[in-house]
């Protein structure tokens, strides 16, 4: 039982960051790049452009508030979360009297500060009695957020650390690490943990974020191709118009099904690294959703006709291609891979 309980806690957590990444972070995401375009002829474009990222800055209180939801909680102990986390993520700043916005602030100080922040609540509920009101969000405010201010320089330095070595590698060995990065990637969007999160979190910029995104939309076309004969059109198209994440309980049950996913994922993301597709952190984990990763990567390259073909080809075309091979291999072929394997109850 406490097992399960356990296993409910961390999920909930997960998936309540993954919320609030994903909240806060689309907008930008899906605005962005098309708002800087029109800025020189429509004025109000600026506006939506300093709209977005004040979301961004307000992704640690979005993801604190999801968690508080999954978790049942009442609205005092929903935004004492909110708060601690906000306080911790580093996305704001005092300089000279001034309160400054530095982005989103740091995901894996965020999720310790929420867990913290949760672990409290937990502690203290039904033991405040009347005054659960006054006391719930000082003490979640200086014991959960209190501790992940003070624990945020040194997380800082370690993500820090994680996405330099990603970098370097990546420069070094682009090619193995486009491999390395897809696979990861495509792994982790099928996985409790949200892949924006880790993209996010750890700094993945350049090829590491086009591999990444590549990667994610191999493994959602593999998917949806491999099951489209159980799954109707609405669910299969929802793999890569949406998430792939669809598929999570799935994956879980039927841990062959991976294998198919690893296999595209490396090949879609060792050709992101043989043609130079790069994005940003913020775009990494998103793969074909939105199309925000086609569009961090057609950002950065030479804006033409060659490279919106050149993307089409990679994020469109080479997945499908990928997709029908696994098909083959796993389901017509070999028999490993049943298609009611990949069954989604849509109702």
């Amino acid at each position: 039982m406490k097992e399960n309980s356990a296993k409910t806690t961390i999920l909930n957590i997960l998936n309540g960051i993954s919320m609030g990444v994903i909240a806060a972070l689309i907008p930008a995401a899906l605005l962005g790049q098309l708002m800087q375009a029109l800025s020189s002829v429509w004025p109000f474009a600026t506006e939506i452009i300093n709209m977005t990222t004040i979301m961004q800055s307000l992704l640690a209180a979005i993801s604190g508030f999801c968690v508080g939801y999954l978790f049942k909680m009442g609205p005092i102990e929903m935004s004492s979360i909110a708060g601690a986390a906000t306080v911790a993520s580093g996305a704001v700043s005092v300089q000279k009297g001034a309160f400054i916005l530095n982005g989103t602030g740091d995901v894996i100080n965020i999720g310790i500060t929420i867990t913290i922040a949760v672990l409290v609540v937990k502690l203290l509920s039904g033991r405040l009695g009347t005054y659960n009101i006054l006391l719930m969000p000082v003490l979640v405010l200086l014991i959960a957020g209190g501790l992940g201010h003070i624990l945020l320089p040194y997380v800082r330095m370690i993500t820090g650390f994680i996405g330099n070595i990603i970098t370097t590698f990546t420069h070094l060995q682009p090619h193995i690490m486009g491999i390395l990065l897809g696979i990861s990637f495509a792994v982790v969007i099928v996985s409790p943990v949200s892949s924006v999160g880790l993209g996010l979190a750890i700094g993945v910029t350049g090829i590491s974020s086009g591999a990444a995104n590549i990667g994610i939309t191999a493994a959602a076309f593999t998917l949806a191709i491999m099951g489209f004969r159980v799954n109707g059109f609405g669910t299969t198209i929802a793999h890569f118009i949406g998430t792939p994440k669809i598929q999570m309980a799935n994956m879980l049950e039927k841990p062959v099904l991976f294998i198919p996913v690893i296999i595209s994922s490396g090949i879609a993301g060792l050709l992101a690294a043989i043609f130079n597709i790069q994005g940003t952190p913020q775009s990494a984990g998103f793969g074909f959703s939105g199309l925000i990763g086609p569009l961090a990567a057609y950002e950065k390259m030479n804006h033409g006709i060659g490279s919106v073909l050149l993307l089409t080809v990679l994020f469109v075309i080479v997945p499908i291609i990928l997709g029908l091979i696994m098909r083959y291999l796993f389901i017509n072929k070999f028999k490993i891979i049943q298609e009611k394997d990949l069954y989604i109850e849509a109702n």
